[in-house]
């Protein structure tokens, strides 16, 4: 069944590529539009049958009535204004952006029907080149409402993400930032500060472990700087908390305080295997 008549994308890459080819294998538009600051990423994406047309002007989002913004966090707010010239005040607004307080501040304001999300999915690698249809599935997804949102838009937005294989849970933008600051932004940059400490001629001994725990990375840098700069209030007290751990156990070595080693590690064990039993409950909660 078709949610929407003309869905736009403006973002083009592994996250707008993927809801744009996920729309379209489900059926769920008549028409699904790019746009990008870059030609090669609209070829791409038609070529890849994700978008029926393309374009790097704004105009063409007009008389859409579902507009995704795929874009990074600081081009969403600065785009946003010239935007809203483009669409009816009937169109649904959603956003992907990985950080939400100050966007759903801005967004709200311009947008009747504007609703921030979060999808919960994705990859170290980027481009429409990496999207996937199914990249949401069995996946979660965050909607950001606030008491002004419009319910049935709500309803709407939260039945587009399901039919796209995601199970949604609600938050307040401000607990979503503070959130994520621990469960996503803090291990990103414990793994970028891990492979800065790293001498580049030590690389060649390293095992699936370091691959494993530093995987991320690999991630855009730019994107990244963008995410952290927009969330750096939660992401300054999640730091002071991880060097306080990390303190905390340079000092057990220091003083050769094996049983404190032991309970830090221990701890820390227990917690992760929690940690695949409380996301998967999480998901199927909210099947």
């Amino acid at each position: 069944m078709r949610l929407f008549n003309k869905v736009a994308i403006i973002g083009t890459g592994l996250i707008g590529g993927s809801i744009a080819l996920a729309i379209k294998k489900k059926r769920l538009a008549n028409e699904v539009i790019g746009v990008s600051r870059h030609k090669k990423s609209l070829l791409l994406a038609k070529r890849k049958g994700a978008i029926d047309r393309g374009s790097q002007a704004l105009n063409i989002i007009k008389d859409a009535d579902l507009l995704i913004l795929a874009t990074p966090v600081n081009t969403i707010i600065r785009l946003a204004p010239r935007i809203s010239k483009f669409i009816g005040k009937d169109c649904l607004v959603s956003d992907v952006g990985s950080t939400k307080e100050e966007v759903v501040f801005r967004l709200e304001k311009l947008f009747t029907n504007y609703i921030g999300s979060h999808p919960l999915a994705g990859s170290e690698k980027r481009g429409i080149l990496n999207a996937h249809p199914d990249l949401f599935r069995d996946s979660l997804c965050i909607l950001t409402p606030t008491r002004n949102t419009n319910n049935k838009a709500l309803n709407k937005l939260n039945l587009l993400w399901n039919r796209m294989g995601a199970k949604t849970v609600r938050l307040s933008p401000q607990a979503h930032d503070k959130i994520l600051s621990f469960v996503s932004h803090l291990p990103h940059i414990a793994a970028f500060c891990l492979m800065a400490v790293i001498p580049g001629a030590y690389l060649k001994f390293a095992s699936t472990g370091l691959k494993d725990t530093t995987r991320i990375a690999a991630s855009e840098a730019e994107l990244w700087t963008d995410i952290l700069l927009s969330n750096r209030e939660n992401i300054i007290k999640s730091l002071e908390l991880l060097q306080a751990n990390m303190s905390r156990l340079k000092s057990a070595l220091q003083k050769e305080d094996k049983q404190l080693l032991v309970k830090i590690l221990k701890k820390a064990k227990e917690k992760r295997n929690k940690l695949d039993l409380v996301t998967s409950k999480l998901v199927t909660s909210n099947s």
